[in-house]
């Protein structure tokens, strides 16, 4: 059940709509919208086959958020925004 549960918050798919969630309720700073969309139009993206190149780019954008914060050392920020996208997957398993 948690192998279930981890594959599904680390794929393409639900990084994709997480991201697409943070961004519509205004959750991400105009700094992080601009990080993620920088990480998002990244040339050199291969998708896999399971994926759209949209989700693929989307969830890129979104990882390259991460590691942009872990580099300017704002761990907080990081672990506000996995609490919002873990309240989102939360919410998309009870529908």
């Amino acid at each position: 059940m948690l192998h279930k549960l981890a594959v599904e918050r680390v794929c393409a798919e639900f990084q994709s709509a997480a991201v697409h969630e943070l961004i519509e309720n205004g959750k991400l700073t105009e700094q992080e919208t601009e990080v993620y969309k920088r990480g998002r139009n990244s040339n050199g993206i291969n998708p896999p086959k399971h994926s759209s190149v949209g989700e693929y780019r989307c969830a890129t954008g979104l990882e390259t958020l991460f590691g942009f914060l872990k580099l300017t050392d704002r761990i907080e920020r990081i672990e506000e925004i996995f609490s919002l996208i873990w309240e989102f997957g939360e919410a998309e398993n009870k529908e």
